[in-house]
């Protein structure tokens, strides 16, 4: 059974904090091939974070991070902060291997684009890289469309930008 439930322990940040480790080492390994160094993934995407580091940054009143468990264990998360007026910005989007095909991925979206609707943002925001496929044709499933570039990245990792968005319909 999947269950997707907001952050709010510190229990909660630390297992998020975790799963952010995984992403980043799985960023790494898949940018290689693009001419994208260790370092650079590391720095520009993925600095090391605590769960204190991101229960201050998820925790805010604009912001959440969400947590999918499949049979009580870690299997993936997803956050979302504010970018601007009306505007959020999705992060750390990640489901560990062992438990992808299961529709955690979809779940986590729905639960964390549900939870947006409840506030007053209008557009959501990603900022991803081409070779992270599977999360491209999620964000896809769920509406979300290219856009223009709406940050600054070092011209030799811009090759591997993908800027996507998705309005949020008024209700």
């Amino acid at each position: 059974m999947i269950s997707v439930l907001p952050a709010r322990s510190a229990e909660d940040f630390q297992t998020l904090a975790a799963l952010c480790r995984k992403l980043a080492q799985w960023d790494v390994d898949a940018s290689e091939p693009h001419g994208v160094s260790a370092e650079d993934v590391r720095a520009l995407f993925h600095p090391e974070t605590s769960g204190l580091q991101l229960a201050a940054q998820f925790g805010a009143a604009d912001a959440m991070a969400f947590i999918a468990r499949s049979a009580g264990l870690p299997a993936g998360c997803l956050a979302f902060d504010q970018f601007g007026d009306n505007t959020v910005e999705l992060h750390r989007f990640f489901v560990d291997a062992s438990f992808r095909g299961q529709g955690i991925g979809r779940a986590l979206m729905g639960a964390v684009l549900a939870e947006i609707e409840k506030g007053p943002a209008r557009t959501v925001l990603i900022h991803t890289t081409f070779y992270m496929s599977h999360a491209i044709a999620v964000y896809e499933a769920f509406g979300f469309k290219p856009c223009a570039a709406f940050r600054e990245t070092p011209e030799h990792v811009r090759h591997t930008d993908v800027f996507l968005s998705r309005s949020i319909p008024d209700v």
